[in-house]
C-alpha cells in the first residue's frame, strides 16, 4: 500500500497540470448536469405545485352568455365543476401601463380553480369595485393592493385587493388577456362566461372536451383551454435551458471519458518500463490497474464533490433564472436524490473508461520488451518521398508522417479531439440562431414590432392614418385573430386574418407558397402537427357557429401559440363575414427604429385610445443561454486541452527513441522542434475539420428539432459565418502548435545520454 501511495503520489508530481484539468473538467461536467436537473424541476415545480394547490381545473371552456353550462355536471368523467362564471373583455390601466384583462365575476372563493393569494385579501362585498389580479397581470401593470385601475372610455375604477397565483393560462401582452377575479356585480354587462372541469382522468382530457362541446353545441363555444397547455406555457424556455444543459453536459462526459481514456492509454505507452519494474518488485496485474483507476477516480470524485458543493452552496445565489431554479430545486423532493446521484453517476462512467484503458497496464509484462528499431508502418510513404524531392522543408515532411504514420491510433485521437471542438460548433450555432432572432427578426416570424389594439370608436381609416403618420413606421398591417375550434372539438386554435391581398403580411416561409388566393392559408408547425395535416391540405375549423375551410399552402414559422396558428389575409375572413373589421394592427419598422420610443409615441399620438405593445420575441427568454454557452464552451475547451496536452506528450515521447537517427542526418533542435509542432498542428487541424464538417449539419439537425417539438417549425437554425469558423480553427490549431513549443524544445536538447536511456 505504501509503494502504491508512493508511486501515486510521484505520478500527480510529475503531471499536475493533466491532474488539475480532470478535477476542473470533471467539476464543470457535474455543475451542468446539475443545473439541468434543476432547471427540468424548475420548469415543471411551480405550475404543478399551483395546479394541485388550487386544485385546478382540467379544462376551461368560455361559451356564450347562455349556455346552459349546468349540463356539464351530468358527464362521465367529470369530478366537479366550477362556475359557470359571467365574464367580460375590458382593458384597464395603471401608472401608465395598459393591458387586455377578462373580468370574471366570482361570487366566492372556488373550491376547484381557487386562485392562491400572494398578497392582499380576497374580495369583500364592502368593496364593490375590488379586484384580484393574476400575479403576471399585475406585474405587467406595476399593480399593489390598495392601487386602483381605470377603465379607459369609462367613468369605472376598479381597487386592487389581493394578489393571486393561478394555474390557468398566462398573460401575454397583446396575445392572451390577463385574469381579473370581481364580484358579479362589477361585470354588469357580460359579453360571455367560462366554466371548469375537474376530470376524474386528466389523461382523458381530449374526449373529456370533445364531449363537453358536444353538449352544449360547437356554436356555443368560442374558446378551450387545457391544463397541458397551461403547463406547457408555464414550463416554457426553463424546460430548453435543461435541454440544453443536459445535452452538453452528456456530450462533455461523454468527451471526458474517452479524454481519460486516451490519457491512461498514452500514458501506459511512455512508461511500459516503469510498469514492467512495479511488477518485477511484486506488484500484481490487479495492483497495477487499481494505481490508475484509483488515481483517476480520485481526481474525478474530487471535481464531482467540488461542484455539488458550489451548487448547493451558491447556485441559488446566481443571478437571473438560474439561481431561481436552483432555489426552488433544492426545496423540492427529489433534491438530495439528484445531488448525489448525479455526481455518483459521473464518477462511475469515468471508472468505467479508467478501467478499460488501465486494463491494458495489467498486461504489460514484468520483463521490459526491447521497442522495434521503426513503428510498424513507419517508413516513408511515397507521398512523403516525392515532397522530400521537391524540397519541402523534411521538419513539414516528418512531422505531417508523424501525426499519421499509425493509422488506427491516429484515427482514435482525431476523432477524442473532434468531439469536444464538434460540441463547441454546435453550441456557437445555437448562440448564432438566437442572435438572429434579435438581429433579424422578420426572418424567423416576427416581422412586426409593435401590436396596437384601437378603441372602437376609432375607425379603421382614422387608425391607419394615425399609425402611418409616424415617420419610423413602415407599414401597418389590420388584422383580427380569433379563437377557432378544431375539427374533432378538442382544442382551439388561432385563426389570424392580417394584411390584405394588395398588401399582404410578409410571413417567413419555410415551405409551400405565400396564401394569395381564395381560402389560402399558411399554418405553423403547431398546427400541423395537432392536425395532422401537411401543407396542401384543406382543414375545416369552426368559428363560434361558422364554419371556415382553408387550403394549407405554406409553412410558416411561428413563435406564438406553440405554433397552433393558422393565418390567411382579412380579406379571406371578410368573405365570410362581411361585416368583420380589424381588431388589431401589426406594425412593421423602418431599420434601426426603437420599438420602445415609437410605442411611447403612438400612445401620446392615441391620446389613450391606442394600446400598444412590442411583440414578443423568443430571444427574450433565452438570454440566460448566452451565460450557459460561455461556461459550456469553457469546459469543452478544457477536455480539449486535456486531450491536446495527451497527444503533445504521447507525441514527445514516441518522437525521442527517434531523435539519434534525427541528429545523424543533420537535421538540427530547432528542425526537431519544428516536427512535433507540426505533427500537433495536423492532428489538431484533422480534429478541427472533423468537427466543424460533422458539427454544422448536427447544430441544424438538433436546432430544428427544438423547433419542431415547440412548435415553432424547422428553419429557425443558422450557424456561425464562414469567418466564425475560420477563426474558431485557426485558434484551435494556433493553441495546438503553441502548446507543443515548450515540451518539443526541451525534447530536441536532451543531451544524447538521456535519449539512450529512454531507448534502451
Amino acid at each position: 500500500m505504501r509503494a502504491t501511495a508512493r508511486w501515486a503520489h510521484s505520478d500527480l508530481r510529475t503531471h499536475r497540470g493533466e491532474a488539475l484539468f480532470l478535477v476542473l473538467a470533471s467539476a464543470g461536467i457535474v455543475a451542468s448536469l446539475l443545473l439541468a436537473t434543476a432547471l427540468f424541476g424548475y420548469a415543471t415545480n411551480p405550475w404543478q405545485r399551483v395546479f394541485t394547490q388550487a386544485r385546478g381545473a382540467h379544462v376551461w371552456l368560455h361559451t356564450g352568455p347562455t349556455a346552459a353550462a349546468d349540463r356539464l355536471a351530468a358527464l362521465a368523467g367529470v369530478e366537479s365543476v366550477v362556475g359557470p362564471y359571467p365574464v367580460a373583455s375590458t382593458t384597464v390601466t395603471s401608472r401608465g401601463a395598459r393591458a387586455s384583462v377578462e373580468l370574471r365575476g366570482t361570487p366566492e372563493l372556488p373550491a376547484v380553480g381557487r386562485p392562491l393569494l400572494t398578497a392582499g385579501h380576497w374580495l369583500d362585498p364592502a368593496t364593490p369595485d375590488g379586484v384580484v389580479l393574476d400575479g403576471r397581470l399585475a406585474r405587467a401593470l406595476v399593480a399593489e393592493p390598495g392601487d386602483t385601475l381605470t377603465l379607459p372610455g369609462t367613468s369605472r375604477a376598479l381597487t386592487v385587493l389581493g394578489i393571486a397565483d393561478s394555474a390557468e393560462p398566462r398573460y401575454r401582452p397583446g396575445d392572451r388577456p390577463g385574469l381579473v377575479w370581481a364580484l358579479p356585480s362589477a361585470v354588469p354587462d357580460p359579453d360571455g362566461q367560462v366554466t371548469g372541469l375537474r376530470l376524474t382522468d386528466p389523461d382523458d382530457t381530449d374526449y373529456a372536451v370533445q364531449r363537453a362541446v358536444t353538449v352544449l353545441g360547437s356554436g356555443a363555444v368560442s374558446e378551450v383551454s387545457t391544463w397541458q397547455q397551461a403547463r406547457a406555457e408555464a414550463q416554457g424556455d426553463n424546460r430548453l435551458l435543461g435541454q440544453v444543459l443536459g445535452l452538453f453536459g452528456l456530450g462533455a462526459l461523454v468527451a471526458a471519458g474517452l479524454a481519460v481514456h486516451g490519457a491512461i492509454g498514452t500514458r501506459i505507452r511512455g512508461h511500459l518500463r516503469d510498469i514492467s519494474v512495479l511488477k518485477a518488485i511484486g506488484f500484481t496485474p490487479g495492483q497495477v490497474v487499481r494505481i490508475f483507476l484509483l488515481q483517476h477516480i480520485a481526481y474525478a470524485l474530487l471535481g464531482a464533490t467540488a461542484a455539488a458543493a458550489l451548487v448547493q452552496a451558491l447556485g441559488s445565489h446566481v443571478p437571473g433564472r438560474l439561481g431561481d431554479a436552483v432555489g426552488v430545486w433544492q426545496n423540492l423532493p427529489g433534491h438530495a436524490v439528484a445531488l448525489v446521484s448525479v455526481p455518483v453517476a459521473v464518477v462511475l462512467f469515468i471508472g468505467a473508461t479508467t478501467g478499460l484503458a488501465a486494463w491494458r497496464a495489467g498486461r504489460v509484462p514484468p520483463v521490459p520488451v526491447p521497442r522495434p528499431a521503426a513503428p510498424a508502418g513507419g517508413s516513408l510513404s511515397g507521398v512523403a518521398r516525392r515532397a522530400l524531392g521537391l524540397r519541402v522543408p523534411p521538419a513539414l515532411v516528418l512531422g505531417w508522417h508523424t501525426a499519421f504514420t499509425r493509422r488506427l491510433r491516429s484515427v482514435a485521437t482525431v476523432a477524442r479531439l473532434a468531439l469536444p471542438l464538434l460540441l463547441i460548433v454546435v453550441a456557437l450555432s445555437a448562440w448564432t440562431t438566437i442572435d438572429r432572432f434579435r438581429s433579424s427578426p422578420e426572418e424567423t416570424g416576427l416581422p412586426a414590432a409593435l401590436t396596437v389594439h384601437a378603441d372602437a370608436g376609432l375607425s379603421d381609416r382614422d387608425t391607419r392614418a394615425l399609425l402611418e403618420r409616424d415617420p419610423q413606421v413602415a407599414a401597418a398591417y389590420p388584422g383580427v385573430e380569433v379563437a377557432a375550434l378544431v375539427p374533432g372539438q378538442t382544442a382551439t386554435i388561432a385563426l389570424r386574418g392580417l394584411g390584405t391581398r394588395q398588401d399582404p403580411y410578409p410571413y417567413s416561409l419555410v415551405e409551400g407558397r405565400p396564401a394569395g388566393g381564395r381560402d389560402e392559408a399558411v399554418a405553423g408547425q403547431g398546427l400541423l402537427d395537432l392536425l395532422d395535416v401537411r401543407v396542401g391540405d384543406w382543414v375545416r375549423m369552426t368559428v363560434g357557429e361558422q364554419p371556415q375551410i382553408l387550403h394549407i399552402v405554406g409553412r410558416s414559422i411561428e413563435p406564438e401559440n406553440a405554433g397552433r396558428v393558422i393565418s390567411t389575409s382579412l380579406d379571406t375572413l371578410r368573405e365570410n363575414d362581411p361585416g368583420l373589421g380589424p381588431t388589431l394592427y401589426q406594425l412593421r419598422l423602418r431599420p434601426g427604429a426603437d420599438p420602445g420610443t415609437v410605442a411611447g409615441r403612438l400612445a401620446t399620438a392615441g391620446e389613450g385610445r391606442l394600446d400598444v405593445h412590442a411583440v414578443t420575441n423568443p430571444a427574450d427568454g433565452l438570454s440566460p443561454l448566452r451565460g450557459v454557452f460561455v461556461g459550456l464552451i469553457a469546459v469543452l475547451a478544457l477536455i480539449g486541452l486535456i486531450e491536446l496536452l495527451t497527444t503533445i506528450g504521447g507525441t514527445v515521447r514516441e518522437g525521442e527513441r527517434d531523435l539519434l537517427a534525427l541528429k545523424a542526418i543533420g537535421l538540427s533542435p530547432r528542425q526537431i522542434t519544428a516536427i512535433t509542432v507540426t505533427a500537433t498542428g495536423c492532428t489538431a487541424l484533422a480534429a478541427v475539420l472533423v468537427g466543424t464538417a460533422l458539427g454544422t449539419p448536427l447544430a441544424h439537425w438538433l436546432i430544428d428539432a427544438q423547433g419542431r417539438s415547440s412548435g415553432i417549425g424547422a428553419g429557425i437554425a443558422h450557424g456561425p459565418s464562414p469567418v466564425l469558423l475560420l477563426l474558431f480553427g485557426a485558434a484551435a490549431v494556433l493553441g495546438a502548435t503553441t502548446l507543443a513549443a515548450v515540451p518539443a524544445t526541451r525534447a530536441a536538447r536532451r543531451r544524447l545520454a538521456d535519449t539512450l536511456s529512454s531507448v534502451t
